[in-house]
């Protein structure tokens, strides 16, 4: 008898180190996958996708929000998962026939962003946003909180009006607010909305082991971000530098080609700006810059890109623009200044375009054909929009 429990105890020891050691591995996929980039969407995206995949930590959806700076709301960043059964068992059936593992996984994020084709969950998430206070319920208390909250399937009931869980359709889940240099940023949301898979307590002790490097993670991503948004920033005017151009040009351009798009390059001068200078000085000049600056991206979309190209020039990217559409937009953007009275000065602006394919496949020589557009704007007359 002695002997059968021996051996059961021996079984049992294996199964235990057998699992330990599975997870062990598991953690060290993950974190080492975290490690392959420092760009926010990319490494959110990473965990997101360690989170579901059946190599990570299997969850059927996983979601992450942030805060704004303010912290008065809460954002739907990103989520990774199926919006409903049907689409759940054409991704797995896809993933099975592909053999793809997390590396393979993760890599889809380049896909979708090349092709700018979001997953549906992916915008629902992104379309959800909560105000940071009590009317939130449950999202605005797990945001104050260090500890992980484990909502299981039986005490659901009391969180049946809770906006988070009527707008995910939550059942059991785990909800762990990201604390970020000392303060609370955001949240993740994890559950198996689609298999109803119990999680157990080995998955929420995992869970919590994966998330202290995941936030580790974020924070060096944050921090990154930060320094790279300053290296690209113009400091008096705030809007992107000359460097920043070029290399958001080079992106726009290889996703137009990808995307059979439009696109068109924007170059603005002011007019007689060093006359303005010469009679109020450069410190009233540049209050004059920034406002200008400001009256540039009141007039364009948030997807626009718009910089400062160097000295009294500015330059602005128009994704999925074609010529008309950019020639309109440089109108109001030169009546605009026109008719605002900046510092008791009126000024005037002259606007050269060009457009990808119809002016050049090449991003020199569009630049060099908005510029000379420009310049025939300069001389014949200033205060106007030409067209290469």
């Amino acid at each position: 008898m002695d002997e059968v429990k021996k051996i059961d105890e021996v079984k049992k020891l294996k199964e235990e180190f057998e699992k330990v050691r599975s997870q062990l591995y598991v953690f060290y996929e993950l974190t080492k996958a975290m490690r392959t980039t420092l760009r926010l969407e990319e490494i959110t995206y990473t965990i997101l996708t360690c989170l579901t995949a059946h190599e990570g930590l299997a969850y059927n959806r996983a979601v992450i929000f942030f805060a704004d700076e303010d912290n008065k709301n809460i954002n739907g960043f990103m989520g990774v998962g199926p919006i409903d059964a049907q689409e759940a068992s054409e991704i797995w059936r896809h993933i099975e026939k592909e053999k793809k593992d997390v590396y393979a996984l993760i890599d889809n994020y380049r896909e979708i962003k090349k092709e700018n084709l979001k997953p549906k969950f992916m915008k629902f998430i992104q379309s959800l946003s909560f105000p940071l206070n009590k009317e939130s319920g449950l999202i605005f208390n797990a945001f104050y909180q260090k500890d992980t909250l484990y909502i299981k399937k039986n005490s659901t009931e009391k969180f049946k009006d809770d906006p988070l869980v009527q707008k995910l359709n939550l059942e059991e889940f785990l909800i762990r607010s990201l604390w970020i240099k000392g303060k609370p940023t955001g949240l993740v949301v994890v559950d198996n909305y689609i298999t109803a898979k119990p999680i157990t307590d080995d998955n929420f002790e995992i869970f919590n082991m994966f998330m202290e490097q995941a936030t580790r993670a974020l924070e060096n991503s944050q921090s990154f971000e930060s320094t790279l948004t300053k290296a690209h920033t113009d400091s008096l005017t705030l809007l992107w530098n000359y460097g920043y151009f070029q290399y958001k040009l080079d992106e726009e351009l290889a996703r137009a080609d990808t995307m059979q798009l439009p696109l068109s390059v924007m170059i603005i001068d002011l007019d007689d700006f060093k006359l303005f200078n010469d009679s109020y000085g450069h410190i009233q000049g540049d209050n004059a810059l920034r406002r200008i600056s400001e009256i540039l991206k009141e007039n364009c979309r948030k997807v626009d890109i718009v910089c400062r190209y160097g000295g009294e020039e500015f330059s602005i990217i128009l994704p999925a623009n074609n010529k008309e559409d950019a020639r309109l937009l440089g109108e109001r953007i030169r009546k605009s200044i026109e008719e605002n009275k900046i510092f008791g000065s009126r000024f005037t602006v002259s606007i050269g375009i060009a457009a990808y394919p119809q002016d050049s496949l090449d991003k020199i020589t569009l630049i060099k054909k908005a510029d000379s557009a420009l310049y025939e704007a300069k001389r014949t007359g200033k205060n106007r929009v030409i067209l290469a």
